[in-house]
């Protein structure tokens, strides 16, 4: 009797653990041209936790169970929502979701004012205060950051992590870290043996992709011809909700480049909705390593928002920067570099009660020298963004370095 009760009550937990989320696996594709739909935000109505689609429409949404009842809503920039309910999918396989243009209703829409491109992008600047949290919050990310050299991979590392801010208000310091940032878990940290390693910056790279937030750290030039150099885009649809596109190609003064930026902002807040940056830079030299020399060639980013509580929080940021090394004597380029990272924010909480304290903070060196054990239990629920098979390509790289199992113990 005491080993059939043991048997029931055996059953009863593991029915709830497999209870406690929901995953809901998908692609994203455009109902007309069936193009898969990069970087859509998947989330919960009225909820924090959301995940992103990756470079082939494709996510895996992992949701708490209590959740269930709740609707699932698909956005992206140009697209009319998807919303349907949470149950629908639990016993689901893959499911396609096309997505269809607001273009049509965009037709409907006549907007005649005399804004020009620079009057959107300043009002919005100016109205950050407003749209932007004014209260502490609390995120958590997935961040992955992939080295090439030549073309070809030969570091990986995915974390989940922390970050803490007390708000969105302009800092006295624009190149100074003001989030506090927390390492959960490390997932992946493999290749950091190569030769190659030295020719990349050792420091906290997370930390440099937050301070390239434009939007948070308000790092725009204050030169009038910047915003002069602003046009209007054609109106597009976010959310149910119409969004300005202003276009802006800025020559940056002393000799610094060109700079591009298509920013989207609500027309009725001026919220900023997103915001695609690239910019080019000149043959300016960075640093040296024996008898040679680098010289930054670009950086093309995406800063993603998403609507909380009435406010605008970060939903992704990516960001790619490639630098190239030369003789010191010859000029001759001897290889290229190149930098990837992601940051996705798959859950939000507003006025937390948990802080990061200094003890807890990230240290200031690379993550890849600051990670554990692999944590297998909190990787299976945690909202990533889905691998695809570059990735593939990229583990079969890195192997050449030895198997995964001998780089990092999974």
């Amino acid at each position: 009797m005491r080993l059939y009760f043991l048997l029931f009550f055996m059953v009863l937990s593991v029915g709830a653990y497999s209870q406690k989320t929901i995953t809901i696996s998908g692609r994203l594709i455009d109902a007309e041209t069936e193009e898969p739909i990069i970087f859509a935000s998947i989330g919960i109505d009225g909820k924090s936790v959301g995940t992103v689609s990756n470079t082939e429409g494709k996510f895996d949404f992992h949701i708490p169970y209590i959740y269930k009842d709740h609707m699932m809503v698909i956005r992206m920039l140009g697209y009319s929502n998807i919303q349907s309910k949470i149950s629908n999918y639990t016993n689901s396989d893959t499911v396609t979701f096309r997505m269809n243009k607001a273009s049509k209703v965009l037709e409907e829409i006549v907007i005649r004012d005399s804004l020009t491109g620079g009057d959107i992008v300043s009002a919005a600047i100016s109205k950050i205060d407003k749209n932007f949290p004014s209260e502490p919050f609390l995120m958590d990310g997935f961040y992955r950051d992939l080295k090439k050299v030549g073309g070809k991979y030969f570091s990986l590392l995915e974390a989940a992590v922390k970050i803490y801010d007390e708000d969105y208000k302009e800092p006295n310091n624009k190149n100074r870290l003001h989030e506090r940032v927390a390492l959960m878990e490390v997932r992946k940290s493999l290749g950091y043996s190569n030769k190659f390693t030295r020719y990349f910056e050792q420091y906290n790279l997370l930390e440099d992709l937050l301070l390239h937030n434009n939007i948070r750290y308000r790092q725009f030039p204050e030169q009038e011809v910047f915003y002069n150099s602003f046009k209007r885009g054609k109106t597009t649809m976010y959310n149910g909700k119409q969004v300005h596109v202003a276009l802006g190609n800025f020559l940056v003064p002393d000799n610094g480049g060109t700079m591009f930026i298509k920013l989207f902002v609500e027309v009725e807040s001026y919220s900023i909705v997103r915001m695609e940056y690239e910019r080019t830079f000149n043959n300016e030299i960075l640093r040296k390593k024996g008898d040679l020399v680098s010289k930054y060639v670009s950086d093309v980013k995406t800063i993603d928002f998403k609507e909380y509580l009435g406010k605008m929080y970060l939903n992704l940021i990516t960001l790619r920067s490639r630098i190239n090394w030369h003789d010191e004597d010859t000029d001759q380029l001897k290889f290229e570099t190149e930098l990837q990272q992601e940051l996705l924010i798959n859950n939000i909480e507003t006025n937390p009660d948990e802080r990061i304290g200094r003890t807890e903070k990230m240290r200031r060196y690379g993550l890849q020298y600051q990670d554990e054990r692999y944590n297998k239990e909190f990787w299976e629920n945690y909202n990533v963004i889905k691998d695809t098979p570059l990735d593939e390509e990229i583990v079969a790289d890195l192997e050449e370095l030895g198997t995964l199992e001998e780089q990092f113990e999974y």
